[in-house]
């Protein structure tokens, strides 16, 4: 390990950052550093910008993989080296805001249906019941379970952040019924080895099995049913500061985006052409047509 790489994890394990940051944020460096087949110490803002150039029109990546990679070099460059260049020398691309695909509760009651496995399939219920990423849901611990206070708790989530979400009294039978077949010990969901929770890549290719055999066209991903919780609780009428609360999210501006997707705010609004004044097609005045 060089040392360079020590002191990025030094500073990156000083401010916190989650384990997953960290890897990401390593590989980004190392491609970028094999890139140019130098250390990033002798590299500066016109190889950010090279590289940010070859990423996007030889690599074709997407937009949020190049904001990863820049985030990447900002925290080497102004944080593990201390270089003093402005912000806007490594530019930060604008992702996309797109919508999030929501599945009904026919679709979400087919595609749990199809799962064959009865550990993917709970981990993902608890993931649609109780709003977790799949993180959240693949390193649940059997401790985490409060069927007292019929809770949920959701350790170092995003952002190394704890919460408790609701545990519903049928989530609960599911999981009662699921420890009853495989006694898990400590991790709520084991992997291939006890003392390792389930990869969350095995769970995505569950998914994936699971809606092509369920028939369902929208595209389907654990993140999916996180998205379907939110909506489907701003359709029954919970407060979204609630959903906020349950969701864990810092800004409600983030969990406000789900009342552009929810049918009872959209499909429930009276267009104002539905307000004008009924006329007969008769009355309707006739097309123009110029004749040359």
């Amino acid at each position: 390990m060089t040392p360079l790489r020590r002191h990025m994890i030094e500073d990156m394990r000083v401010r916190n950052l989650a384990a997953n940051t960290q890897r990401v944020y390593l590989q980004q460096v190392s491609n970028f550093a094999r890139y140019f087949g130098r250390s990033p110490e002798l590299l500066g803002p016109e190889e950010v910008r090279a590289w940010q150039v070859h990423l996007i029109e030889v690599q074709r990546r997407s937009s949020s993989t190049l904001v990863v990679a820049t985030a990447a070099l900002r925290f080497l460059y102004h944080i593990t080296l201390k270089r003093e260049w402005s912000v806007e020398e490594l530019p930060m691309a604008r992702t996309p805001r797109k919508l999030p695909v929501i599945l009904s509760q026919d679709e979400i009651t087919r595609f749990l249906e199809a799962i064959r496995s009865d550990k993917h399939r709970t981990v993902l219920i608890v993931a649609y019941a109780a709003g977790l990423r799949i993180s959240e849901a693949t390193r649940l611990k059997v401790g985490d379970i409060d069927s007292q206070r019929m809770m949920l708790r959701v350790e170092q989530g995003k952002g190394r952040a704890d919460r408790y979400v609701m545990l519903s009294p049928r989530l609960l039978e599911v999981l009662r019924s699921y420890w009853c077949t495989g006694r898990p010990q400590y991790w709520l969901f084991p992997g291939r080895f006890p003392d390792q929770p389930v990869g969350a890549d095995v769970i995505r290719q569950a998914c994936h099995d699971a809606r092509r055999r369920a028939g369902i066209s929208k595209p389907i991903t654990p993140h999916s049913l996180r998205h379907a919780f939110a909506t489907h609780l701003l359709e029954s009428g919970t407060d979204v500061r609630l959903i906020q609360l349950l969701m864990g999210h810092r800004s409600l501006a983030t969990t406000a985006r789900y009342l552009k997707v929810a049918t009872s705010t959209i499909c429930a609004t009276t267009s104002p052409f539905d307000r004008l004044p009924s006329r007969s097609p008769q009355a309707l005045p006739e097309p123009r047509v110029d004749h040359v």
